[in-house]
């Protein structure tokens, strides 16, 4: 199964990579390894999605934002391999920051 078989199993879609809102890029490509900039939530209007999981967001809000910047993410790097995620062999780091309330355990 390729990458797209199983992004549209998934009812995936990816977009084109956002634009930079600073002086950065979104992708660094060195030899045959790629890295990828910070990408941050946005809600379904583009707004920044904002708030803190424990006081202002619920966990499936929370998973919610977090499977939107994954989607975002996988955008950017097939930009970065020239259109074709089949080129990726593997992807050996992700780190993710969550914004939640200090006593947030879920």
């Amino acid at each position: 199964m390729s990458v797209y078989d199983k992004l549209n199993e998934l009812n995936i879609t990816l977009a084109a990579p956002a634009t930079p809102a600073a002086a950065y890029v979104m992708y660094a490509q060195t030899g045959n390894l790629v890295f990828l900039s910070g990408h941050i939530s946005k809600n379904a209007d583009g707004t920044v999605n904002t708030g803190l999981l424990g006081r202002d967001k619920t966990t499936e809000q929370g998973k919610a934002a977090a499977r939107a910047v994954a989607i975002d993410l996988i955008g950017t790097l097939q930009a970065a391999v020239g259109g074709d995620l089949n080129r990726v062999k593997r992807i050996v780091k992700v780190m993710s920051l969550v914004a939640s309330t200090p006593d947030y355990t879920e």
